[in-house]
C-alpha cells in the first residue's frame, strides 16, 4: 500500500496531524516508538499537571485558615498521587488511540527512520515493517539535554540523576531534592516536590529563573517559592554530579549540594539523529529541522512539525504546526504564525505569557506603553487570594492602541492568557476590546481593567 501520508512520531504534533488527515481522507500511516501522546501526555505536560493539582490542593487545605478552614492529620500520599497520575495518563492515551481508528489511522509501532526516495514518494522503516508514502510528516519530538558534565551519565544509569520521565514515576519522595535547571520542567517539579515534603533546591547557571518570562513576575514567583521553604543557587555552573549530590561552581567558589535525588532539567533538543534526515536530504541547522511558514522542509512533499524543529518547544504549538503541515497537504494555504503563543508555568501561583515582554518589546524598538496592575483590581482574585501578590501587566502599542503581549502571575492564569491571545492575534485594539463584556466576577476582568487604566 502505498499512504498518503506517513508520520514520523505520535507526539501532539503527529497525532494531531494524523487526525486531521485521515478525516479529510488521506491514507495515513503514523509510527511511534514509544506511546502514542509523546513526551507531553505521557511524560510532560499532563502527568505533571496531574500531580500539581494535587499538590494545589494539598497547599489549600494547609493554608485554608485563612478561609476558615482547618483540618486535622493533612496528608499528602505520593504514591496515590502518582497512581492516579497513571490513570490519568492512561485514559488519554486511550483517548487518542480511538481517535486515530475513528480516522482510519494505521499506528505501527517502533522506531521509525526514513530509508529513501523511490518513484512513489518515500519508504520508512517503523519497526519491522517497511512503508511507502508519498508525504512524510517528521514528528519526532525531542529528549532532554544531558551536557557532558563528569559523573552525569554514571548517576543516570545508578537512577540517582533523573529527567522528566523518571521523576514522575518516583514512588517515594527524596528528602532532599536538587534541582539542576530552573526553567519550566524544573519550576514545577521543585514546586510539587516541595508541597510533597522534599527539601528542595534549585541550581541555575543564569541570574534569574524562568527563563525568557518578565523579571517583575518572576521575582514575586520566586519569593513566594522561598517562602514555601525553596532555595535557589543563581549565577551557579554545576561542575559533577557526585555520588550523593551535586558540586557546582558561584563566584569563583566551588559549592556542594547534598542530595538523594537529582533533577535534571536544563532543556530539550530536537530528536534528528537516528531517522534518516540524510538519506533524503533534509536541512538541519542548530541541531533542528529548517522549515518554512507552512510546515515544509527543503525537500518536496517532506513537512516537519513540534519540537523536532526546535522553533517553540509547546505541546500546542505542535497541535498548529501540524494543522498547517496538513492543510497545506491538502491543497488550503495555510502559514504558521507564532507573535501569539501562549506559554504557561503551572506552579501555585501560575505565571502565564503571551506575545511581547518588555524586554522583548525594548529589543525590537517598539513604540509600548505596559500597564501594571495588581491582581487585586480583580474581585474574584481578591475573594480567592488572601494576601495574594498576583499582577499583571498589558503591553499597548501606542501608535496602533493594539494589545502585543500580557504576563499575569496569578491563579487561573493559564486559562483566561486566551483573551488576551486571542486579541494579539487578531489585532484587536483597546477601543474594540473596551466594547467585550467579560463575565463578572472573574480573574479575567483584569484584562478589562488594564485596557481602561491606559492612558
Amino acid at each position: 500500500m502505498v499512504y498518503d501520508l506517513i508520520v514520523l512520531g505520535g507526539g501532539p504534533a503527529g497525532y494531531v496531524a494524523a487526525e486531521r488527515a485521515g478525516h479529510a481522507g488521506f491514507k495515513v500511516a503514523l509510527a511511534e516508538e514509544r506511546e502514542l501522546g509523546g513526551v507531553c501526555l505521557n511524560e510532560g505536560c499532563i502527568p505533571t499537571k496531574t500531580m500539581l493539582y494535587s499538590a494545589k490542593l494539598h497547599d489549600g487545605v494547609k493554608h485554608g485558615e485563612k478561609y476558615g478552614v482547618t483540618a486535622e492529620k493533612l496528608v499528602m500520599d505520593h504514591k496515590k498521587v502518582v497512581a492516579r497520575k497513571a490513570k490519568v495518563v492512561k485514559s488519554l492515551v486511550g483517548g487518542v488511540k480511538t481517535s486515530m481508528r475513528a480516522n482510519n489511522v494505521a499506528v505501527f509501532t517502533g522506531h521509525a527512520e526514513i530509508t529513501g526516495k523511490i518513484t512513489e514518494g518515500y519508504t520508512v522503516k517503523a519497526g519491522g515493517d517497511t512503508l511507502t508514502g508519498v508525504r512524510l510528516l517528521i514528528a519526532t519530538g525531542s529528549s532532554p539535554s544531558m551536557p557532558p558534565i563528569p559523573g552525569l551519565k554514571e548517576g543516570y544509569e545508578k537512577g540517582f540523576v533523573l529527567t522528566n520521565r523518571e521523576i514522575l514515576d518516583l514512588t517515594e519522595v527524596p528528602g532532599r531534592l536538587a534541582v539542576v535547571g530552573g526553567g519550566v520542567i524544573g519550576l514545577e517539579m521543585a514546586s510539587y516536590f516541595n508541597s510533597a515534603g522534599a527539601q528542595v533546591q534549585v541550581v541555575e547557571m543564569l541570574d534569574h529563573i524562568a527563563g525568557e518570562n518578565d523579571q517583575d513576575l518572576v521575582a514575586i514567583l520566586k519569593a513566594d517559592f522561598e517562602k514555601k521553604g525553596i532555595s535557589f543557587a543563581l549565577s551557579a555552573k554545576v561542575t559533577a554530579i557526585e555520588e550523593n549530590g551535586v558540586r557546582y561552581e558561584k563566584d569563583g567558589q566551588s559549592h556542594f549540594l547534598q542530595a538523594d535525588k537529582v533533577l535534571m532539567s536544563i532543556g530539550r533538543r530536537p530528536n534528528i539523529r537516528g531517522i534518516g534526515l540524510e538519506s533524503i536530504g533534509v536541512y538541519t541547522q542548530r541541531g533542528a529541522v529548517v522549515t518554512d511558514a507552512t510546515m515544509l522542509t527543503n525537500v518536496p512533499n517532506v513537512y516537519a512539525a513540534g519540537d523536532v524543529n526546535g522553533i517553540s518547544m509547546l505541546a500546542h504549538t505542535a497541535h498548529r504546526e501540524g494543522e498547517v503541515a496538513v492543510n497545506n497537504m491538502l491543497g488550503k494555504k495555510d502559514l504558521m504564525r507564532y507573535e501569539a503563543i501562549p506559554a504557561v508555568l503551572y506552579t501555585n501561583p501560575e505565571l502565564a505569557t503571551v506575545g511581547e515582554t518588555e524586554a522583548t518589546a525594548t529589543a525590537k524598538g517598539l513604540p509600548f506603553k505596559a500597564v501594571q496592575l495588581s491582581m487585586r483590581y480583580a474581585g474574584r482574585y481578591q475573594a480567592e487570594n488572601e494576601g495574594g501578590r498576583g499582577i499583571a501587566k498589558l503591553l499597548v502599542r501606542t501608535d496602533t492602541q493594539q494589545v502585543i503581549g500580557m504576563q499575569a502571575l496569578s491563579n487561573y492564569a493559564s486559562e483566561f492568557i486566551i483573551a488576551a491571545t486571542s486579541n494579539i492575534e487578531l489585532g484587536a485594539n483597546l477601543e474594540t476590546i473596551k466594547k467585550i463584556v467579560f463575565p463578572h466576577p472573574t480573574v479575567s476582568e483584569i484584562i478589562r481593567e488594564a485596557v481602561f487604566q491606559y492612558e
